[in-house]
């Protein structure tokens, strides 16, 4: 992701922080099957080590992932994005960074929840993000990921009234599958759903990916390298 494409996402977000931590903080409340699988999630990571919300917005899935005794920390590309998450979560550490390149060493988490994070990536620079998440979870490290299903891309300029210039990418679930199992991960589960009421969510179908990290990527690469 070239410079002006991450400083325009970062921009974007930081104009809609207050609204969109006003509309969406409390959105798991109407969610059902996104509670059982953080449940789920939360209940295979326990003890494990700590689990980041990627691109965690206001931190509502942290909060629900702490809440469920889970060790937890959120990233997120844009500062008053953060703001707002640790105004919400003053007991929950935030930090800023850039899914492209995680400020984290190797082999570190127990598990990574990534909820629509991947939204306004592009489909060139999916791989990239993907080999990231597999390079900081520990061996068998969990990856919990949510996505607007489809083959659209829809651009925005403006959203609830605020100025924006972005991006929204939707996948279909077996695409995100062959990137997920190419950055060296294990495929445990892959759930679609409708959308839930137009006063809970955006009308776009969901899929989710339960995966678990099955191989060192970077490892193989070393011995490639040694070898040359």
């Amino acid at each position: 992701m070239n410079d002006n494409m991450t400083q325009s996402i970062r921009e974007s977000y930081d104009r809609l922080a207050d609204e969109y931590a006003r509309r969406i903080f409390n959105e798991l409340k109407h969610k059902p099957l996104d509670r059982e699988l953080l449940d789920r999630f939360a209940a295979r990571i326990m003890g494990r080590g700590e689990v980041c919300d990627m691109g965690c917005g206001p931190g509502q899935v942290a909060r629900y992932l702490r809440d469920a005794d889970a060790t937890v920390f959120g990233l997120d590309l844009s500062p008053r994005m953060l703001e707002q998450a640790r105004r919400f979560n003053p007991d929950i550490s935030f930090r800023e960074g850039n899914m492209m390149s995680l400020d984290l060493p190797d082999g570190t988490l127990a598990g990574i929840a990534a909820f629509y994070a991947i939204v306004n990536i592009p489909k060139t620079l999916l791989p990239s993000v993907f080999w990231e998440m597999q390079r900081v979870l520990k061996p068998a490290g969990l990856l919990l990921l949510a996505f607007h299903s489809g083959d659209e891309t829809l651009h925005e300029d403006e959203l609830w009234g605020r100025s924006i210039s972005m991006d929204f990418f939707l996948f279909q679930p077996q695409v995100i599958r062959r990137y997920v199992e190419a950055a060296g991960f294990a495929i445990e589960e892959i759930i679609e759903r409708d959308p839930y009421p137009p006063e809970v969510e955006y009308q776009s179908r969901r899929a989710y990916i339960l995966a678990r990290k099955t191989r060192s990527l970077t490892k193989e690469l070393n011995t490639l390298r040694s070898q040359w």
